[in-house]
């Protein structure tokens, strides 16, 4: 009873439902597989990191379904409060967040000790920012001062805020933010402008970090190095790839076309972070390039949905927030499955709702249940002026009866 109930109340596009859904159940069965020898190294149950996972993705589901059922329009107050918490937020993580390889990302919350990516928020609140700040200046998008100057002071202050720590999430905020541009009717001769300037900016803090030491320079350095296989190696030999993209390559090669079988493979017990960064080569060595496909078309098809409630959606902020929001979530799990198959160079971009995680995948639950509440409305709109229609049809019959 209290199931079926709940399921009348579970509104939105059903197929976003599904391949959130099924993401997070080949979630569970990746990092189940991939966490066993985590678990040995720390002495821990083999079953332990399974059911903490399964209690972050219950939470992330838990936050999608009370997301989706507020009305949209509200997001639109939320943003400049959400947008204006998370630049402090940055530059606190910037200067005295938690290290990891070299770059400050993470903050810990006092009293719970919970650690999270700031980055992870300020993806969110920009996307809700920019969308409102679009819908409001459409008139006017087209022109410099008044339409387009609004919207691209918030990307360049965030992108600049969270590049110096992580480059990658800031070139990934700046491409989508540039897509969200095109569709939000930006002139494309602004757009090119803004990609120049970006160019121009990460050529200048490559320079700045060399030479002040602040900043990841030498880690950014080494990464291009080492995707064109460049680098050199103790031996003064060249070596192809870093360890762990050689790990992963090898990890492909074994999955073949149907994979080795659910729990079967072995590269998890080489690979630094295979329950991370590079779960997705241990899907498809498991799974093969069916399962790896399959991932990949699980991705477009939210995409595709996501963009079917955009060109259903009458007012432009649920658009823009739908398109926005889905566009950076597909673009970084792209990216992430770029990485594992060498297609481009180390990033450090997770899976979203596969790899492991707590508050990037909680972050991650908010902007899908937001784009379900722009879904949800579009499906009572069209759902009362059927209404409306087909009342005006029948009072003349009856009319005449």
């Amino acid at each position: 009873m209290a199931m079926n109930k709940l399921l009348n109340r579970t509104k939105g596009d059903k197929v976003i439902w599904g391949v959130v859904i099924v993401l997070s159940f080949i979630s569970l069965l990746a990092v189940y597989s991939s966490t066993g020898s985590l678990a040995f190294r720390m002495s821990k149950n083999p079953s332990y990191f399974l059911m903490k996972h399964l209690m972050v993705l219950a939470l992330g589901l838990v936050i999608i379904y009370g997301v989706h059922l507020v009305n949209y329009t509200k997001f639109a107050r939320i943003a400049i409060m959400l947008y204006l918490l998370s630049l402090p937020l940055l530059i606190y993580t910037l200067f005295f967040g938690a290290t990891l390889n070299e770059g400050s990302r993470w903050i810990k919350l006092p009293v719970i000790n919970l650690t999270f990516q700031t980055s992870d928020l300020a993806k969110l609140a920009l996307f809700m920012f920019l969308a409102r700040i679009l819908s409001i200046k459409q008139n006017v998008i087209k022109d410099w001062k008044k339409g387009f100057m609004p919207a691209l002071i918030p990307v360049l202050v965030t992108c600049a805020l969270i590049a110096p720590a992580n480059l990658s999430t800031a070139l990934m905020l700046g491409f989508t933010c540039c897509i969200l541009f095109f569709i939000g009717r930006v002139q494309v001769k602004h757009i090119m402008m803004l990609a120049v300037a970006g160019v121009i900016g990460v050529v200048g803090l490559f320079f700045v970090s060399k030479a002040t030491g602040f900043g990841r320079a030498a880690t950014w350095e080494q990464r291009i190095k080492d995707f064109a296989g460049s680098s050199e190696g103790k031996d003064g030999k060249k070596k192809e790839d870093v360890f762990q993209v050689q790990q992963a390559k090898i990890a492909i090669a074994n999955g073949g076309l149907t994979g080795r079988g659910p729990g079967k493979s072995l590269q998890r017990n080489f690979l630094p972070h295979p329950y991370s960064d590079f779960i997705y080569s241990i899907v498809v060595e498991e799974y093969g390039l069916i399962g790896g496909a399959f991932v990949v078309i699980l991705y477009l098809l939210f995409l595709w949905r996501s963009i079917q409630i955009f060109r259903r959606c009458p007012y432009a902020f649920g658009a823009f927030l739908a398109v926005g929001l889905s566009i950076t979530l597909v673009f970084q799990a792209m990216l992430n499955m770029a990485v594992n198959v060498h297609l481009v160079p180390v990033t450090g971009l997770t899976l979203p709702l596969i790899s492991m995680g707590g508050s990037s995948i909680w972050f991650t639950s908010i902007a899908i249940g937001v784009v379900l509440s722009v879904s949800r409305y579009v499906d009572e709109n069209e759902g009362k002026k059927k209404i409306n229609e087909e009342t005006k049809v029948k009072t003349p019959k009856a009319a005449v009866a």
